[in-house]
């Protein structure tokens, strides 16, 4: 990638040629996850009454860049800066080599230096030097800096996205919403981004155009069967548990055998007060994948709340079976109940059950003793 001719021109410092350059960040997955992708760019601006030292000093640098070797870079931007080189060059890439090292105040320091020799016409600088501010937690500043660079690159949909993470982390709603819908515009048709802008809306409790902003998405690409998944998610937040449980069904009939639909499913049932179907369905789970302890744990709560405990004995030892450690505490609590109805040789069969499966548990040792007291 090339910097644009358009930036050039509003270097005012001096006119600069591209010796490498890495593109800026790249979109991320998701709201809630920034991924920083440093700018780097070298550049090779050299007076000619010292070209060809300051130029050996640049390319021994950018070598050194390159192989990680950061300290000894910076010391060779130093030098090459000391020796003619454009300061705005060697002072960006010094701030990535401190990027690079994690020393994030040093970086700070030097993308500022970038942007003054600039005078603020270089957005790499101020994208990274957002970037920068993220890390340090900085966020208003952060938010300045993304907010000057986006006036450069209007059309820099990462930087849309990272501008809408700050604002969430300041708790600015309105901002992360607008931020993400500027990217929303730019590529309606980025399935990351659909989910983005659905998550910015969840948060302003606009669950109806959460839903309507995923049904486009779902239009425009029927074979994102994930879509159909996350409707049902919105839908459950919202406590809508019949539409909810309506889109789950709708993707485990085009993925049938998806055990994590199905644990959706069943849990918003449970939800919607009908844990018998809901069992039904964490028993076809067990059926496809035996090793699923999660759903025979839920089985068995399903089952013990419904005092159908025979079911319940089966699916918490299943669990125990597969090493999930939730398992004692089911079996644990139908032994104290079998124990406050005075049936205290059900009470030690379960204990004892239980013991099988966790041999060092101290409690069950003491519940044993206490029962034979």
């Amino acid at each position: 990638m090339t910097l644009c001719a358009k930036s050039l021109k509003k270097m005012k410092k001096v006119k600069l040629s591209i010796f490498d350059w890495l593109c800026c960040g790249f979109r991320s997955a998701s709201l809630s996850s920034l991924v920083s992708r440093l700018s780097s760019i070298f550049f090779l601006a050299i007076p000619a009454f010292a070209a060809q030292s300051s130029y050996d000093l640049l390319e021994r640098a950018n070598a050194l860049y390159r192989n990680g070797k950061f300290n000894q870079a910076i010391i060779l931007y130093h030098k090459a800066e000391e020796r003619g080189a454009d300061p705005t060059a060697t002072s960006f890439n010094i701030a990535n080599s401190y990027y690079q090292m994690e020393k994030y105040p040093e970086a700070a320091a030097a993308y500022r230096k970038t942007v003054d020799f600039s005078d603020g016409a270089f957005s790499p600088a101020l994208f990274n030097m957002a970037s920068v501010y993220f890390r340090l937690k900085q966020y208003p500043e952060c938010i300045a800096a993304y907010h000057r660079a986006l006036k450069l690159e209007p059309n820099n949909i990462s930087g849309w996205l990272y501008l809408g993470e700050a604002y969430s982390k300041v708790g600015d709603k309105v901002g992360a919403l607008r931020s993400v819908e500027k990217a929303y515009q730019l590529d309606p048709n980025d399935l990351s981004i659909v989910y983005q802008l659905s998550e910015a809306n969840i948060a302003m409790d606009d669950y109806d155009r959460a839903v309507e902003i995923v049904r486009k998405g779902y239009t425009a690409h029927p074979e994102e069967v994930d879509f159909l998944v996350y409707l049902g998610d919105v839908f459950r937040m919202n406590k809508q548990y019949e539409q909810s449980a309506g889109h789950y069904r709708e993707a485990l009939g085009v993925r049938p055998d998806d055990v994590n639909v199905m644990y959706k499913l069943a849990d918003v049932l449970a939800e919607d007060n009908k844990p018998f179907v809901a069992m039904d369905i964490l028993n076809n789970i067990l059926q496809i994948k035996p090793d699923f302890s999660d759903a025979a744990i839920f089985l068995g709560n399903l089952a013990y709340d419904t005092r159908f405990l025979d079911r319940a004995e089966y699916a918490y030892e299943l669990a125990a079976k597969k090493g999930n450690a939730e398992a004692i505490y089911g079996l644990k609590n139908m032994a104290y109940d079998a124990m406050a109805k005075k049936r205290t040789d059900e009470a030690r069969r379960l204990l004892l059950l239980a013991q099988k499966y966790y041999p060092g548990d101290q409690s069950l040792k003491a519940d044993l003793l206490e029962l034979e007291q």
